[in-house]
């Protein structure tokens, strides 16, 4: 069995190897991390015998085909730590994502795991123009969520002076901005924006920050608002692409000026694009759902995880690595919202524990500034209600969920009744 590689934050030779190069080293990652599953795993052993599939089956990439999918519910099901391939005394870190059911998604990384993955963010922020020294004002949230403590470590193992600020105080990541005087900046996309009304408010121009490199990820954004960042700022915003369930931010990245699309790290992430509806494999090229298949992962391998992202993959420019077009939406229903993940059927389950609230609902998400906005419009079952169902809901999705929403009461049979397949889904949102 082959030792687990590991990440650096130097410049890796393998950035600048060929592509056969490249694809024997994922091969000889992939079989290591078939047998960890395999052997450490009894939902993985189970799943693969179903299909008649054994890590000693692989004997090239493609045949990585043969292996089943690995899902969002399959975390669930196994929840919390059913999916983690060593015992928990070597887990030294847990994230997870937000649950209304006690079932959040959880995620966990060994040393080895953190080392690899600091080591990824490393290697982004310098793909992306950062180097050893620079400033980096880290704006993502704390916590569960891997936003900031990724970019936390990865700036740190390049080198760079962290400024750990997390989200929110808006007027305060200002003043810390005017003061210090950051060369980078690790946000969502919409808040970095916030971050500009805030200085224009205060008299100070955007364009006037030392802030050169914006690192944006954590919810979809629209050419159109990088444009408007890039405007604002004067700086150069980017790309930077992860989920949890694989590792975190540090997935993919856009490098400098290299062409569109974000370069994905190929020796520790191989990519798939599949159909979504009936999971064949597509060739490079072509549009359909992301599948991701983690190569150097000890705690918690993925195997052929379905991201649900729609994108397609493209040649590298110069490294082997073949890049990610911009994601252009989802298989699925999940929202982002503010950098968190929100399914409907998350609100769903707070609303039918409200006797007070009928079981019809749909959601609107509108943009408010520069930031999305989540109306959730329901029911009420009658006119005569003890209390207030729709503060109460409001309370209780920001508890269990996350995020603020604006809850609107409606009479029964204000929503549209559907005969199929129910939209919960309305986009207000304006189209770049």
């Amino acid at each position: 069995m082959h030792c687990p590689p590991s990440a650096s934050c130097e410049a890796d030779p393998i950035e600048r190897a060929s592509r056969d190069e490249l694809m024997g080293l994922q091969l000889e990652r992939l079989k290591w991390s078939l047998r960890l599953a395999y052997e450490n795993i009894p939902y993985y052993r189970a799943k693969f015998d179903a299909v008649d599939a054994h890590p000693d089956d692989l004997r090239e990439l493609p045949d990585l085909g043969r292996f089943p999918f690995t899902t969002k519910e399959d975390l669930r099901q196994n929840y919390p730590f059913g999916l983690f391939a060593v015992p928990r005394d070597q887990v030294v870190r847990i994230h997870a994502s937000s649950g209304t059911t006690g079932k959040p998604t959880v995620v966990g990384y060994t040393q080895r795991d953190i080392d690899t993955w600091a080591g990824l963010i490393a290697r982004c922020i310098r793909a992306a123009g950062g180097k050893r020294g620079d400033m980096v004002h880290v704006a993502f949230g704390y916590g569960l969520f891997t936003g900031g403590l990724g970019a936390h470590y990865g700036a740190e193992k390049l080198g760079c002076t962290v400024i750990p600020i997390s989200g929110g105080q808006t007027q305060r990541q200002v003043k810390l901005i005017e003061d210090f005087k950051p060369d980078i900046i690790m946000a969502t996309p919409s808040y970095t924006l916030v971050l500009a009304e805030e200085m224009r408010r205060q008299g100070i121009d955007p364009a006037e920050s030392s802030l050169r490199i914006g690192m944006h990820g954590a919810e979809p954004w629209s050419e159109g608002m990088r444009h408007e960042i890039e405007q604002s700022f004067g700086m150069r915003a980017v790309d930077l692409y992860g989920l949890s369930e694989i590792i975190g931010p540090g997935v993919a990245v856009e490098c400098g000026d290299k062409g569109e699309g974000m370069t994905l790290w190929e020796d520790h992430f191989y990519p798939e694009i599949i159909e979504p509806e009936t999971g064949r494999v597509l060739p490079d090229g072509e549009y359909g759902e992301l599948v991701l298949t983690s190569l150097s992962k000890e705690a918690m391998p993925m195997i052929r995880y379905r991201t649900r992202d729609l994108t397609r993959l493209l040649p590298g420019t110069d490294r082997p690595m073949r890049r990610i077009e911009r994601i252009s939406g989802r298989s699925d229903d999940m929202l982002i919202v503010h950098g968190v993940n929100v399914f409907p059927s998350q609100i769903e389950e707070l609303i039918l524990a409200d006797k007070r609230l009928a079981p019809h609902y749909v959601l609107e998400l509108h943009r408010k500034g520069h930031l999305d906005a989540l109306d959730v419009v329901v029911e009420r079952r009658n006119a005569e209600m003890v209390g207030d169902p729709a503060r109460d809901l409001a309370h209780q999705v920001k508890s269990m969920i996350g995020i603020s929403v604006n809850v609107r009461l409606v009479d029964d049979g204000a929503i549209e009744r559907s005969l199929g397949k129910a939209k919960r889904v309305l986009d207000f949102r304006p189209k770049d």
